[in-house]
């Protein structure tokens, strides 16, 4: 070859060369100017699911479709086999476009005169998914651009999984999950062959071959499709044929729409996730939702109904019933967060506080005759008065004397920051302080039924309070540090007491029958009978049922009693029905651990004097072990407390104080009338010294 012509050739490779490289270079600068519309496929409907990953309420996307994310490992893996033999055999081989489909498609369209079969691959087909266009040559070589593009952005599987989100089957319906709802009532998982066959025949003709529309074109549509699935041995033709014969969907189901109220806090909180999680069990929340229908019809028009159930050792929420039904009055509102009267349902709260502080215990004799507290003049219920009763009769028969008579005592400030320390943020109308303050213990304050299962659940946790817990991922990502609401002993003594409480009319009380659940409960009924509560400890799990009217009206002689606590125990038969692991009696209290009884609560007199330690005293103990004998000055015996605690006493029989180590202690002194006094001391040791 001449010098002049290899210069020629040497030229021609530079230009060849920085043509290619222009190309690839307008090329990549054209994919990141014009990205595929990839988050188009992205909006999807939100799904809230069940602790077991069961759909409990399905959200529709823009203009009322129902777009459910695909995911593969949740779809049967017998469908997307057939699906990628009857779509795209070389799926995973291909880079987005398949030559050798192009080839094949372009020969027999020459030969017949015709088109006979189409090339696009699955990912062209979800380009076109992402941005429709009409049917021509332009929008193939488009759709194939894109393809190549999505080739390079996503993995197959996404790919895939796009395509099942976006794939229309007729309606408002998009994507294999959505249409799986809506033709056969659950989801994808697990499908037969007529199924299979259905679905991917389908959305080549979504309006044609609608089976609840169309059933003839459905039929013929999908017995073609398991012809070819035969033809290529996915299916034999005996069972190909007997599929081919199997019924048709005749209409559509209607989505999952559990739980409405608790679906729609848990799409807020998932920050734009597809699907959420949630505590709840969905065969328990229909249960539920059942019996709270049947409270709201049994009360009448314009009366609601709400109930929650929470499993005690994690907080979770297990049952949340908003509302009996939207079609009733105020059904769109989520009434277990309404902030309502609760009645006498925190009476239980003010006598452990009273166990606590050592004014009292159930024995202790409270009288039940009228009183009055400066301007405050509480009466009962059935405005009977019943003399003097124990407090552990007064609570079980819900006597609003005594429990006033021991809110006075224990502080209505103070019942409200324990409330308020529980994360139970109570709305209380007007100063705390005072006379005014004592109405809180018969309901003179907002709470809600969220409020009041905390409240229970302490109850039922040794006297811990946590929060509830709504995603099933924050059951073991470690719980929140419980804030003490009362001390364990006040907490069992309490729930012993409200064990005892009278069974609802038609139901036999446990100690009669070893299979009724053992509940320990608590009802109440707000002023002018506009809330009726139950709320309720049994088997591990704390039960809190709302009836009354959204709009506040009073409804004459309906009482917790009466109308909220029959459905608390439906409910906790339904928990017993769910949980294998429910265990309907309750132990044996201990009795080593019962405080020693006071004799009787008065406010009369003087209470008595410590004498030592006085307050604010340092205690220096030279090391674990080390008692202090403690001195009070009083009317009678004398019953010394620390921390709630009883104290012992010596050979000599003097009471004597033992710490558990350095820190902060309450030492409380109570004589037989009830009287008591308290001082906070600190206890060092050598090696807490500062």
């Amino acid at each position: 070859m001449s010098p002049a012509r290899r210069i020629r050739m040497k030229r021609w490779t530079l230009r060849l060369a920085g043509g290619l490289f222009a190309l690839a270079l307008s090329a990549l600068l054209l994919d990141r100017i014009f990205p595929p519309p990839i988050e188009r496929g992205r909006v999807v409907s939100f799904v809230a699911e069940d602790r077991a990953g069961r759909p409990l309420r399905a959200f529709p996307v823009e203009d009322g479709r129902w777009r459910l994310a695909a995911d593969l490992d949740r779809i049967d893996p017998h469908f997307i086999e057939a699906l990628l033999m009857i779509e795209d055999q070389r799926f995973y081989d291909h880079a987005g476009v398949d030559p050798i489909a192009v080839i094949r498609a372009t020969g027999q369209a020459v030969r017949r005169g015709r088109i006979v079969s189409g090339a696009s691959t699955i990912s062209m087909q979800t380009a076109r998914l992402l941005e429709p266009r009409p049917r021509h040559l332009g929008s193939k070589l488009i759709e194939a651009v894109r393809a190549v593009q999505l080739e390079t952005r996503l993995s197959k599987d996404e790919i895939l999984e796009l395509y099942l989100t976006l794939t229309p089957y007729g309606g408002n319906l998009q994507g294999v999950r959505a249409a799986s709802w809506a033709w056969f009532g659950r989801e994808p998982d697990v499908l037969t062959p007529d199924q299979i066959a259905l679905l991917i025949a389908l959305p080549q003709s979504p309006e044609v071959r609608r089976p609840d529309l169309r059933p003839t074109q459905a039929r013929a549509a999908r017995a073609a499709i398991l012809e070819r699935l035969s033809v290529n041995g996915w299916i034999s033709a005996a069972r190909a044929s007997d599929a081919s014969q199997e019924g048709l969907p005749r209409r559509r189901n209607v989505f999952p729409n559990e739980a409405w109220h608790a679906a729609e806090t848990l799409r807020r909180q998932a920050g734009g996730a597809p699907f959420a999680r949630s505590t709840l069990d969905l065969s328990l929340q229909q249960e539920a939702a059942r019996i709270v229908r049947a409270l709201a019809a049994h009360g009448g028009e314009g009366v609601q109904a709400s109930a929650l159930i929470v499993e005690i050792e994690t907080r979770a929420v297990r049952a949340a019933v908003g509302s009996a039904g939207r079609a009733r009055a105020g059904g769109w509102l989520d009434l277990t967060a309404a902030r309502r009267s609760p009645g006498s349902t925190l009476k239980p709260l003010v006598y452990a506080l009273a166990f606590d502080d050592g004014l009292a215990t159930p024995d202790t004799r409270i009288r039940d005759l009228p009183a009055r507290f400066a301007n405050y003049r509480p009466e009962n219920f059935d405005r009977s008065f019943r003399g003097e009763v124990t407090v552990a009769d007064a609570l079980q028969h819900s006597l609003n004397i005594p429990a006033v008579r021991v809110l006075d005592q224990v502080g209505a400030a103070r019942f409200a920051s324990v409330l308020d320390r529980a994360g139970a943020r109570p709305d209380i109308p007007g100063a705390l302080d005072g006379a005014a303050g004592l109405a809180v213990a018969l309901g003179g304050l907002g709470l809600s039924a969220q409020d009041l299962a905390v409240i229970y659940a302490a109850l039922g946790d040794e006297g811990r309070a946590r929060p509830l817990v709504w995603m099933e991922a924050d059951v073991d990502s470690g719980a929140a540090a419980p804030a003490r609401l009362v001390s364990a002993e006040s907490a069992a003594e309490i729930l012993d007491v409200l064990h005892g409480s009278p069974a609802p009319p038609g139901r036999m009380p446990s100690s009669l029958s070893q299979s009724a659940p053992d509940i320990a409960y608590k009802t109440g009924t707000s002023y002018g009978f506009r809330d009726a509560w139950a709320a309720g400890v049994s088997g591990g799990y704390a039960v809190i049922v709302w009836t009354g009217r959204p709009d506040a009206a009073p409804r004459a002689g309906v009482t917790g009693r009466s109308a909220a606590l029959p459905a608390l125990f439906d409910l906790v038969d339904a928990i017993a029905r769910s949980d294998p692991d429910f265990e309907p009696r309750r132990p044996e209290p201990d009795a080593a651990s019962t405080p020693t009884t006071l004799a009787r609560f008065s406010r009369s007199g003087e209470p008595p004097t410590i004498l030592f330690p006085p307050e604010d005293a340092e205690l220096w103990a030279e090391g674990a072990g080390r008692s202090f004998v403690l001195s009070a000055r009083g009317e009678g015996a004398l019953r010394w407390y620390a921390d709630g605690r009883p104290v012992g006493h010596d050979a000599g029989g003097a009471p004597v104080f033992t710490p558990d180590g350095p820190g902060f202690y309450e030492l409380a002194v109570v004589d037989e009338a009830g009287r008591s006094v308290r001082t906070r001391v600190q206890v060092r040791m050598p090696s807490s010294a500062s």
